[in-house]
């Protein structure tokens, strides 16, 4: 859209107003929700900014659409491993050590510096931000493993909805130092930041005002020398919350270097193999496909360095 673009026309129905004006403008329900948050529309004349307004059909709007910003990050030929796509998402396996989207010490080399090239034009939704167009969630640099992005706005909207009620599937596959026991179970906590290292995440208090509910499923897999692989099912997503979970429980990830140390009878075999990150893979990730409607779920198989680390501490 061109700068300075008015789109007016009145309600055709009436209700939420985020959800009135997505059907009347043609724009996506998150674009709309985004440019009433931008002071960009106005309802009879006077600016409006709640998207959950309620309002009447026939209702007159105005919506000045600014122009596109230009992308803050530059299309990179870099290699994808691509599990899935089609016109509206692509799901990708990520390697450990690639950021998600560029950032403070990371302006490039990034999964979405490689998507935009693999996209092209207009193959990536820009909702998300100039900086992160299509991306819905995000892994740590040093986890590897499987990631959905949007290449729709629908899809967008269809994914956001589902990551914010919960409803994606997501396992990851994780070594853990010790031998949890129980050998499997629930952790439900609030994880915010610590008080201690604002850059650090935490296991809060119930009770405190502060902080999200998180829920981490775990079981043990294979009981490995001075570790186990253990799988975790994912009910909430915050961040760094698998690593704080297990750290909190006493079983912190082989090679974290914020949560947890490392068995010292571990240390040798990690230098020795050159393994330098925590042992943390997405391998299968679920949703309802936003454009058929369709339930799909894909595997990533556990990546070569995390192989070796198992294969050398089998019993």
């Amino acid at each position: 859209m061109d700068s300075g673009e008015i789109i007016t026309g009145a309600l055709a129905v009436g209700g939420r107003l985020d959800k009135a004006l997505a059907e009347a403008s043609g724009l996506s329900r998150e674009r709309v929700k985004a440019l009433l948050a931008e002071g960009c529309v106005k309802l009879g004349g006077s600016p409006a900014a709640s998207p959950s307004a309620s309002v009447a059909a026939g209702a007159e709007f105005t919506i000045a659409v600014p122009a596109p910003a230009a992308p803050a990050a530059a299309p990179q030929d870099i290699a994808l491993d691509i599990v899935f796509e089609d016109a509206d998402l692509i799901v990708v396996d990520k390697p450990a050590g690639m950021v998600v989207h560029p950032a403070a010490g990371n302006p490039d080399g990034t999964l979405v510096n490689a998507l935009l090239h693999h996209c092209g034009d207009g193959g990536l939704s820009g909702i998300g931000g100039v900086a992160r167009p299509g991306i819905v969630h995000r892994i740590d640099k040093d986890t590897s493993g499987l990631l959905v992005i949007a290449k729709s706005a629908r899809a967008h909207e269809g994914l956001a909805a589902q990551f914010a009620d919960h409803s994606i599937t997501r396992t990851y596959r994780a070594i853990c130092g010790g031998h949890p026991l129980p050998p499997s179970g629930r952790i439900a906590t609030l994880i915010g930041r610590s008080d201690r290292n604002r850059k650090k995440m935490a296991v809060l208090e119930e009770g405190t005002r502060r902080g999200k509910h998180a829920i981490t499923h775990y079981a043990t897999v294979e009981r490995l020398a001075h570790c186990a692989l253990i799988e975790c099912r994912l009910e909430t997503g915050r961040t760094h919350q698998v690593r704080v979970h297990l750290a909190s429980i006493g079983h912190a990830l082989i090679g974290d270097p914020v949560y947890g140390r490392t068995p010292a009878p571990l240390r040798a075999l990690l230098k020795e193999t050159g393994f330098a990150r925590q042992a943390l893979h997405a391998a299968t990730l679920g949703f309802i496909h936003p454009a058929s409607g369709e339930r799909v779920e894909f595997h990533a198989p556990t990546p070569a360095d995390m192989q070796e680390l198992i294969d050398e501490t089998a019993r």
